[in-house]
């Protein structure tokens, strides 16, 4: 070929390469056009994937859609599904894959492997392509979700509460069966499957398989007639029951913390019985707020407490007194924090180790003239001495304005603009003065 239509290089440069071909060249080239058409994209656009695609993508793709639409996810999606299975079944073998891109489906149907048309099982495709039994597991039931209010003291020292649900639970007469023994039949409209499916033809040659849950049996795949049904649970197999939990809450539980007890709730038969589930709900504590495993509160102190010392008592959770001390000459400021350690939360798990007792102080002052004038120059005589003020240079004391602080109450200000009539207010200059 080489010989005939000249060296590579001049092939790639031609605008029209295959003018320069020779009768061996055009023969390759149609053999690779051939190859990578197919007669129809039926599998490929069932999995949606180019006819182009390599194992891997095929792969990737069923891998995909199977755990989108297998029946124990999307019960109604049983059609789906096994088409979805079919499709890959066809194009991750090789040989099946290339009688079906000359032939199309008909040729797989009418035996072009050599070994029959019929489809493999699509459950038996999932297994094998998973490694077996993932979907297949023995199914939960729902878990029921309880919220349980619970003071501070209580995660504090611990608890034990009682708690009345009422739950689903197997029929003790008829042990879930839903009638006497023996009298449970298959539903004949499904079969038991609990399915039905019906054919509805949308065209000429062409059929569309519909399924929906059995009118007859309500999806169960079975029925028991009236007069032998359980009178205990109606045939409904469950009754409802109250059962008392006992909750502990150990020291150190965190609000929003989950308690679960395991296989105690709905029962269904058939199914393994789901978890019933106690969420944590933290009320307000009159004294202490929580943050980790820190308690903080707040005091208010005198002036004289905190400038000369003072002691305070404080009732911990667990009955014992604390006597916060400040020892004289230990000057305690406005919002100042300090901790006691070792008096916060327990560990949860750990209750002998806790965190730490945060307090915020806050200080009193005095009222207003609380000792005579008098005896202000002998408090001054103990308090640190003043500051003196910066003197600006080069200032006559006749050009000092001396302004004298009031309480300020910024709504009678508001109320002073709000009174204003509108020719004393210009937009562009504020307030206008009124001139004689």
């Amino acid at each position: 070929c080489e010989a005939q239509g000249g060296p590579p290089a001049v092939w790639r440069r031609s605008s029209r390469p295959w003018l320069s071909l020779g009768k061996c060249s055009f023969r390759i080239f149609f053999f690779f056009l051939e190859a990578r058409m197919v007669k129809e994209t039926g599998f490929y656009d069932m999995l949606g994937v180019k006819p182009s695609a390599t194992p891997d993508e095929l792969k990737k793709a069923y891998r995909k859609l199977a755990l989108k639409y297998h029946p124990d996810k999307n019960p109604t999606e049983g059609e789906k599904f096994k088409q979805i299975s079919q499709a890959y079944e066809v194009l991750s073998d090789a040989q099946k894959r290339e009688v079906y891109d000359r032939g199309g489906e008909k040729a797989i149907k009418e035996g072009g492997t050599g070994g029959g048309g019929g489809f493999s099982s699509p459950m038996d495709i999932f297994d094998m392509f998973f490694g077996g039994g993932r979907m297949h597991r023995e199914r939960k039931g729902k878990n029921l979700v309880h919220q349980l209010i619970v003071s501070l003291d209580e995660l504090y020292n611990g608890a034990t509460r009682k708690l009345i649900i009422q739950k689903n639970v197997i029929c003790d007469r008829c042990q879930g069966r839903g009638g006497r023994r023996g009298a449970v039949e298959t539903c004949p409209s499904c079969r038991g499957s609990g399915m039905q499916v019906r054919l509805r033809q949308i065209g000429p040659g062409l059929v569309q398989q519909i399924s929906s849950i059995c009118g007859g049996c309500q999806g169960q795949g079975q029925r028991i007639s009236h007069r032998d049904r359980c009178k205990a649970c109606g045939a409904r197999k469950i009754v409802r029951q109250k059962k008392m939990l006992e909750v502990h809450i150990d020291k150190g539980m965190k609000d929003g913390q989950k308690i679960v007890f395991h296989g105690e709730g709905d029962q269904e038969p058939g199914l393994e019985p789901g978890d019933i589930i106690i969420v944590l709900d933290q009320k307000a504590h009159p004294v202490f707020t929580r943050q980790g495993e820190n308690l903080f509160m707040t005091m208010d102190l005198q002036l004289v407490e905190a400038l000369c010392g003072f002691q305070r008592p404080i009732q911990t959770m667990d009955n014992r007194t604390l006597l916060i001390t400040s020892h004289p000459g230990d000057l305690i400021r406005p919002g100042e924090r300090k901790c006691v350690l070792n008096e916060g939360m327990p560990l949860y798990r750990r209750p002998f180790d806790k965190g730490c007792l945060i307090i915020l102080f806050s200080v009193v002052f005095p009222p207003e003239n609380f000792v005579p004038l008098g005896k202000l120059k002998e408090l001054e005589h103990y308090l640190p001495a003043r500051e003196e003020p910066k003197e600006v240079e080069d200032m006559d004391d006749d050009l000092y304005f001396y302004a004298d602080l009031e309480d300020c109450e910024p709504p009678c200000t508001r109320r002073y603009f709000e009174e204003l009539d509108e020719e004393d207010y210009h937009p562009g200059g504020g307030i206008q003065c009124q001139t004689s």
